[in-house]
């Protein structure tokens, strides 16, 4: 497709299995993950990696992608509220790079706009009566579900 999107976790036209995808919510601490299950329709809770500098967050991003199957990896973009490429965004960009450079012949990278999805993932945790002390350990997590199921959900319509 022209936009960069692949068909998502849809089966291809030949049965093949479903796409699988990982998605990242990349902060300067943490990057929370989801991954799609396996009938590649929504998107689940996977853990957090702590930061530990480019090289080692590509690494075990890697292994993630093997132990998985990971097809496609979502990355989520903290865009300015103006929709520019600000501070924050640039230093998602440079982990995106990295990845892709490392991961380009084994997964296809998708950049998602990711502006207000703590703030949604935090909304939904407080609805549920969590607590703040339970919220701080699965925030990020909920956030790359989010960003995951919104491009599965777009690439989906497409």
């Amino acid at each position: 497709m022209t936009d960069g999107m692949t068909d998502g976790a849809m089966p291809s036209e030949h049965g093949a299995r479903p796409r699988r995808a990982l998605g990242l919510d990349v902060g300067s601490k943490t990057i929370g993950l989801a991954l799609v299950d396996e009938a590649g329709i929504a998107a689940h809770p996977l853990g957090v990696l702590a930061r530990a500098g480019t090289p080692a967050d590509v690494s075990a991003i890697r292994t993630l992608v093997e132990q998985h199957s990971v097809t496609d990896v979502v990355v989520g973009i903290p865009y300015d509220l103006s929709g520019r490429v600000g501070h924050r965004a640039r230093r998602v960009l440079e982990l995106y790079t990295a990845i892709e450079t490392a991961l380009a012949d084994r997964v296809k990278l998708h950049e998602q706009d990711e502006r207000f999805t703590t703030r949604e993932a935090e909304r939904v945790l407080i609805e549920a009566d969590m607590s703040r002390a339970k919220r701080k350990g699965v925030i990020d997590q909920q956030a790359a579900c989010l960003i995951l199921q919104t491009w599965l959900d777009s690439a989906r319509s497409k």
